[in-house]
């Protein structure tokens, strides 16, 4: 795949060089091959934020060409009015592929995973026309509507709302099921689909460790459910995840 251009992955981040964020108008695009790249922001900072993780995860398995653009305020003008009209990240431009431009982090992954992912990488064997294909979708539908937006919600509650009990508690709860529907998916199983690492897996890896990032979250969830203890698929899974490169790339 040496021939292709980078894609260009749209993600938190802030930029010092004085001609990365010039002053815009509506009539002047963001010139977005002329950043200065810099490092994402880790999830346990201020600022930060899980889904880029997954397309940065996806392109670093899928070995592709890629720059990195920090967007400070995904609701700026300029990010909305094109490239995200929802004004968040991540996005990505395609220049392989008619400067595609897409959003959402499950669709990313999807994309590519389809157009890149020469001999099935990330994929389950069967992912052809068998059942796999469809339990692949199922668990990125789980993770989009299930995982993500509750472990969000109890972090926000935890950061800007601490005195809610209910709210937190109530969160909290909805990450121990999730954890626990997992952990019981992998009972003698090192992988969600079939016997290999997919695209399945890659997706639940930012939000797993933004809660274990969080300190407010030990006392509360960690040590209250004993989540360590009581769900080693759970944990096993996990950290073999971690151990990939391209996860240890990613976050580097």
């Amino acid at each position: 795949m040496s021939d292709l251009k980078p894609i260009i992955a749209y993600v938190h981040g802030e930029s010092t060089h004085p001609s990365a964020h010039p002053p815009r108008t509506s009539e002047t695009p963001p010139q977005v091959l002329s950043l200065t790249i810099l490092p994402l922001t880790p999830p346990k900072t201020e600022g930060g934020g899980p889904n880029p993780y997954k397309v940065i995860i996806a392109l670093e398995e899928l070995s592709l060409p890629y720059e990195k653009v920090p967007v400070p305020d995904p609701k700026a003008e300029w990010f909305t009015s094109e490239i995200n009209p929802n004004g968040r990240i991540p996005a990505i431009r395609d220049p392989n592929n008619g400067d595609l431009v897409l959003w959402e982090s499950g669709a990313i992954v999807e994309y590519l995973v389809d157009t890149y992912g020469r001999g099935r990488k990330l994929t389950a064997s069967d992912e052809g026309g068998g059942a796999d294909k469809w339990r692949l979708k199922q668990f990125l539908h789980f993770q989009m509507s299930g995982q993500g937006p509750y472990y969000g919600q109890s972090i926000w509650f935890h950061k800007n709302d601490p005195a809610n009990a209910v709210a937190k508690e109530r969160y909290n709860e909805q990450i121990v099921r999730v954890i626990g529907v997992l952990d019981g998916l992998l009972k003698g199983k090192e992988y969600l689909v079939g016997d290999k690492f997919t695209y399945a897996d890659l997706v639940f890896i930012p939000w797993n460790r933004v809660i274990g990032y969080m300190p407010f979250l030990k006392e509360g969830l960690w040590d209250k459910y004993d989540i360590a203890n009581k769900y080693p698929n759970y944990m096993a899974w996990n950290e073999r995840l971690n151990e990939r490169e391209s996860v240890k790339k990613a976050y580097a």
